[in-house]
């Protein structure tokens, strides 16, 4: 049978780096592994997709491929398990529960449990080879890799495997009767050495760092005999520790004598599952150290795997503390965070981590260009004049309430942005915590700060003032369709009331509700967003969300309103379009006055918004033309109401035509009396006036 090409092998190293590997058989070298050629991948399960026999890469006596060990298709984890009873077959039942793992993305919590007893089992047996010890080793390292949610049946398994292996760390060596022995899987590094606790002032295990994250034998290094913690020769570490042993207790030794040592290297913290500390997007490196009969202070070298757009705002130097089954820090400290490497130092010997927090870099919103501005100002001053001239004239139709009501919350959302929009308190301006004053455990990996300014309450302004606006657009349409479907003169006596319960409770009610659901003090940015203060939208990846408040707290009910408007204007429009044959009206001011309906409605009901459906699901050129045609038509839509509803009305235009005539007639009372007190004036601006009321561009009576 031929070997396939799924190999992941190891072999215990001598302290002398080897010479260049060279694979025979038609191998390849990669990252220090021979590789199985291609056409050797031989026949694989065809229901389960797993390799039906596997071998290793040997460099003992020269490169060269183990004997290949087959793999019963029909074989399971449980089976395995039941089959340990018997010491036999060790070595058939470790390469069938590494075959059985290689897919960790399809196991399930159950099938962990299973596999992490099986390979207890194996590294505690008494009749364990190199070849069981290290297709058991390459097993854990695939379990490394598992997203199955775990369950307590898991971890009381996995965590009894990190005890096995701190123990297989510091006998290793002892059991193979060498100075030093290795074994290194891609998540996983098991290393054991034999020192001279004479001549040693400490021990410095390191793991250096390379094109992947993968853990290669090549960049593991053993130093026996290190004074310090650094290293030589500009080398980068991604996580390093060192073993010093108290000075006393190797003056004291008047025998040389050999103490077993052992390094753990996990490339994450699945077998440490810990309640103090949630980590979802960043993995954490756990080391441990382990001396025979020996104690020792440590001092270790963390390199944080960071997240894309952040950027390190605090750690806790721990160890796993099997009794309270979760972190602590106790007799650890740490230093400061430096050269992107977190120092930690520990007066004892365990399994060890950092557990390090990190802080969103966010690209605030820039200040308003001056187009928005223009066009917003354009806005209030259209909607101030419009307030002014329906209360003075004193409407009390509903539709007045409903007209009135659109531009006092559309006003109230613009003042609203253009004063608060921007955040004002924001995380980038707090410094970062990362001293060694304090070894406290964060609660997260992610560090947010808690609510300390106005930007939630713009947000929630914001929020309420243009759900309050669209809500009441709607309400206007539909006394216009009442009105104009149904020929009444008024609407029903009890409409005023519905319509301010509809206008201005349904708005307060989702934004209750939003707020309730998503915001909290110490987190708010489920509700908002840090960048600018409005609604939360995107994910942790930067793509949008559905369940963020953005959708379903407004572009979900938004868009309903937008809907059912649209439907108000298709019935308003036909009901205006129809002729009737006996009118005798021109038929082009009638066209004219029937678009004018139209617009004008479409910019009361606010369906210029639908723009911003077709901005967040179009890109490119067809996406900016869109965006600009949508900030001209938002940001100047109250001064499009003053002109549609309140400049071409009669009553305001004799109010103008009122305030023309009162500041004329003061203008010539000022000059007449500046002429006759001698005062110089322009005799050519008299002339105008008396052009203008000659000619009766302006009345008599308005001089």
């Amino acid at each position: 049978m031929s070997p396939t090409n799924t190999t992941t092998p190891t072999t215990t190293t001598p302290t002398v780096p080897p010479p260049p590997l060279v694979c025979a058989n038609g191998g390849t070298v990669l990252m220090g592994v021979c590789i199985c050629p291609d056409d050797w991948t031989g026949v694989t399960c065809s229901e389960a997709g797993k390799p039906l026999a596997l071998t290793r890469c040997l460099t003992k006596e020269g490169p060269r491929f183990e004997r290949p060990q087959r793999f019963q298709c029909t074989q399971t984890l449980s089976d395995i398990q039941q089959n340990l009873t018997s010491l036999t077959d060790l070595e058939s039942l470790a390469t069938s529960t590494q075959i059985l793992t290689s897919k960790p993305e399809e196991l399930t919590a159950e099938n962990i449990t299973v596999a992490a007893q099986i390979a207890n089992a194996l590294l505690l047996s008494p009749n364990v080879t190199e070849s069981v010890r290290v297709a058991a080793v390459a097993t854990v390292s695939q379990l490394l890799n598992a997203s199955a949610p775990d369950d307590s049946a898991e971890n009381n398994a996995t965590l009894g495997l990190t005890v096995t292996l701190d123990q297989l760390s510091v006998n290793l060596s002892l059991t193979l009767n060498a100075a030093q022995s290795q074994v290194v899987q891609p998540n996983l590094v098991v290393q054991s050495a034999q020192i001279p606790a004479a001549d040693t002032q400490g021990v410095r295990f390191t793991s250096l760092s390379g094109g992947s994250s993968s853990f290669t034998a090549n960049r593991i290094q053993l130093s026996t005999n290190a004074s310090s913690v650094a290293l030589e020769n500009g080398l980068v570490a991604d996580a390093l520790i060192y073993v010093r042993f108290p000075p006393e207790a190797v003056r004291g030794r008047r025998e040389p004598s050999n103490v077993s040592v052992g390094f753990v290297l996990y490339q994450n913290d699945r077998f440490f599952r810990s309640r103090r500390h949630s980590r979802q997007r960043a993995a954490v490196r756990v080391l441990s150290a382990s001396v025979g009969g020996r104690e020792g202070t440590v001092e270790m070298l963390f390199r944080p795997t960071m997240v894309a757009g952040a950027s390190l705002y605090d750690f806790a130097c721990v160890f796993w503390n099997y009794s309270l089954g979760d972190w602590s820090t106790f007799g650890c400290s740490k230093g400061n965070a430096s050269d992107e490497l977190l120092t930690c130092f520990c007066n004892h010997t365990t399994n060890f981590a950092a557990l390090w927090s990190f802080r969103e870099e966010y690209q605030y919103a820039e200040a308003l260009d001056w187009i928005s501005i223009a066009g917003l100002s354009f806005s209030i001053l259209g909607l101030v004049v419009t307030i002014i001239h329906h209360i003075k004239e004193k409407f009390h139709s509903g539709s007045t309430t409903a007209l009135l009501s659109i531009c006092v919350s559309l006003l109230a959302f613009i003042i609203t942005f253009l004063s608060g929009v921007q955040n004002s308190g924001r995380q980038s301006d707090t410094p970062a915590e990362a001293d060694a004053q304090t070894n406290s455990i964060p609660n997260s990996e992610e560090h947010v700060e808690p609510d300390r300014g106005p930007c939630s309450a713009v947000a929630a302004l914001l929020h309420f003032f243009l759900l309050a606006t669209f809500a009441w657009s709607s309400l206007y349409g539909t006394e216009l369709v009442l009105l104009v479907r149904t020929v009444r003169t008024s609407l029903p006596p009890h409409w005023r009331a519905l319509s301010l319960a509809v206008g201005w409770g349904v708005p307060a009610v989702v934004v209750a509700i939003t707020l309730g659901a998503t915001y909290r003090v110490d987190d708010p940015l489920g509700y908002r967003q840090e960048e600018f203060c409005w609604l939360a939208a995107l994910d942790k990846d930067k793509q949008f969300d559905f369940g963020k408040p953005m959708f379903w707290g407004f572009l979900l009910p938004v868009g309903l309103i937008l809907v059912y408007n649209g439907g108000l204007l298709v019935l308003v429009s036909l009901t205006t379009c129809r002729t009737d044959s006996n009118l005798k009206s021109s038929s082009r001011l009638s066209l004219w006055k029937k678009s004018l309906i139209s617009l004008s409605l479409v910019v009361l009901l606010g369906l210029s918004w639908t723009l911003g459906y077709l901005v967040l699901v179009t890109t490119g050129e067809t996406h900016l033309a869109f965006s600009v045609v949508f900030c001209l038509c938002t940001t100047t839509q109250g001064f499009q109401i003053f002109i549609l509803f309140t400049a071409r009305t009669e009553t305001f235009r004799a109010a103008v035509s009122r305030s023309v005539q009162q500041v004329l007639q003061l203008s010539y009372r000022t000059y007449s009396l500046s002429r006759y007190s001698g005062k110089s004036a322009s005799s050519g601006f008299y002339r105008d006036l008396q052009d203008l009321q000659q000619s009766g561009s302006i009345g008599r009576g308005q001089l």
